[in-house]
């Protein structure tokens, strides 16, 4: 996924979202910090929330249910992997139960891809996600690392 296509999930669902949590057009716009014109031209497909508007309406309607199923879970981590090159944290998850497919395993972490956004993240055995990246070769690399050093 790139900023673009985020960019655009994000836009196209903001509607729904909008009506998920009751909100008006002005109350969403305000909420938002945008104008109730721009809302409309967003929510009509004629314009787009932008990185810094589509990252604002994500971190604020984060427990959005639309939002999940767009991104596959939190888009928070989606947000990280496309700001940095490769994100590190020590964030507990649920261990990737629904949205994601384990890709290698040791005794000690695991490589997981998320089934809709298409990237990775390396979990502990007690499900912290240590880092990720769209970068399938950063994230098998940093897995050696890991795995060289008993890990973190």
């Amino acid at each position: 996924m790139t900023r673009t296509e985020f960019i655009k999930f994000a836009s196209e669902k903001l509607k729904l979202i909008r009506i998920e949590g009751g909100y008006t057009q002005d109350k969403m716009a305000e909420i938002l910090g945008m104008s109730k014109k721009t809302l409309v031209q967003i929510e009509k497909g004629r314009s787009t929330l932008g990185w810094a508007g589509a990252v604002t309406m994500c971190t604020i309607f984060k427990n959005s249910e639309v939002l999940e199923m767009t991104f596959g879970g939190d888009p928070q981590d989606i947000i990280l992997s496309l700001a940095f090159t490769d994100s590190e944290s020590n964030e507990k998850t649920m261990g990737g139960k629904v949205w994601w497919i384990n890709i290698k395993l040791t005794n000690e972490f695991r490589i997981q891809r998320n089934i809709l956004s298409e990237h990775y993240r390396i979990l502990d055995s007690q499900d912290r996600r240590i880092c990720s990246s769209f970068d399938y070769d950063y994230i098998k690399k940093r897995m050696q690392e890991l795995a060289a050093k008993g890990g973190v």
